[in-house]
């Protein structure tokens, strides 16, 4: 069977189904939730689960969510395309009903999505940002889903430089170590950290233009998008036979990263390659641009801030960064054990 896109799918079910059995009400209606097809990523694979016909819908009030729940259940047939409409067991498909400032607030873990606050960036995963400002709407009479997810659409610059600045410093903390695992015969450990630096450049240069990278399983399908990468730099990197050449190719790519960080946010700072120390070790110093970065933060409070970056960048179970709740319970502790007592 030709492979047809998940938004496409619950589209069509929208138009088909949905909107004639919710005809006359005030509604809001899309797909806004978790999955690779609101994020663009899903292929034919994606069909064994979790796929399909998926809708959510949205109304003003808790009172409103039975009636429009029973009068979507009565449309929705069995199958959709020959896809089934209704979740089997340990499945998450169908059409969900929900009063839409529930939803924000569950799914965002936020307080107001419409005004998010310093913290409440920090809070949310960029995998759910990616979702949530990706995916589709496809009816907004309550103007509130529309208005969430522009207000989430980027960071706010202050906050853009913050994270990254923080990006920029976890770079910069494991920039020499390629070298110094070369000096020490350790291969292997040099393989690992110059994956890990060509992770955080990844994350980097889809941060500088303004994307939320999602996680692990697409961040590179969503970095192979990125016109200007140093995609080439990064695949040598990661494949090189020694630790010299690991070397020589992230130093270009971070190199490239910094040139790209000049013409993004106006810092200006040589990007250039150099000895770090006295070691025969080949850096570009990350520290430095994170610095440049910070300098150009109007918010004092945020300025001042342990450069630790938003809870992905810190944080990397799966389990708390999944579930918003978790992520920002764990986000809420960091930010009260770097505030001295005087501050609480």
């Amino acid at each position: 069977m030709e492979f047809t896109p998940g938004l496409s799918v619950s589209r069509q079910l929208y138009e088909e189904v949905v909107r004639p059995a919710l005809r006359g009400r005030r509604y809001a209606a899309g797909r806004v939730d978790t999955g690779s097809d609101v994020l663009g990523f899903d292929t034919a694979r994606s069909r064994d689960h979790d796929w399909g016909p998926r809708l959510q819908v949205f109304v003003e009030d808790r009172a409103e969510v039975l009636s429009v729940s029973v009068a979507v259940d009565r449309a929705l047939p069995g199958t959709f395309h020959g896809i089934p409409t209704r979740p089997a067991a340990g499945q998450v498909l169908g059409v969900t009903v929900d009063a839409l400032d529930d939803y924000l607030t569950a799914s965002l873990a936020m307080p107001d999505a419409r005004r998010p606050a310093t913290g409440d960036w920090l809070a949310l995963p960029t995998q759910r940002l990616a979702e949530f400002t990706g995916g589709a709407v496809f009816r907004d009479d309550l103007g509130g889903l529309t208005a969430a997810r522009a207000a989430l659409r980027w960071y706010p610059d202050d906050v853009w430089r913050h994270v990254l600045a923080a990006q920029w410093t976890r770079i910069d903390q494991e920039e020499p170590f390629v070298g110094r695992c070369g000096e020490l015969g350790d291969d292997l450990g040099g393989r690992v950290v110059a994956a890990r630096l060509a992770r955080d450049l990844m994350r980097l240069f889809l941060l500088l233009e303004r994307r939320y990278p999602p996680y692990s399983k697409w961040l590179g399908t969503a970095f192979a998008r990125l016109p200007e990468a140093p995609h080439e730099e990064l695949a040598a990197a990661v494949a090189a036979a020694n630790w010299r050449e690991r070397e020589r190719h992230l130093a270009a790519a971070v190199s490239q990263a910094g040139e790209r960080t000049n013409e993004v946010l106006g810092t200006a700072v040589d990007p250039t390659p150099r000895p770090f120390h006295d070691r025969p070790i080949t850096v570009v110093g990350g520290a430095r641009f994170a610095a440049a970065l910070v300098a150009g933060i109007a918010d004092r409070r945020l300025r001042e801030k342990p450069l630790v970056g938003a809870v992905d960048q810190w944080a990397d179970n799966t389990d708390v960064l999944s579930h918003v709740g978790r992520a920002r319970a764990a986000a809420r502790g960091l930010d009260g054990a770097d505030r001295s007592p005087n501050d609480r």
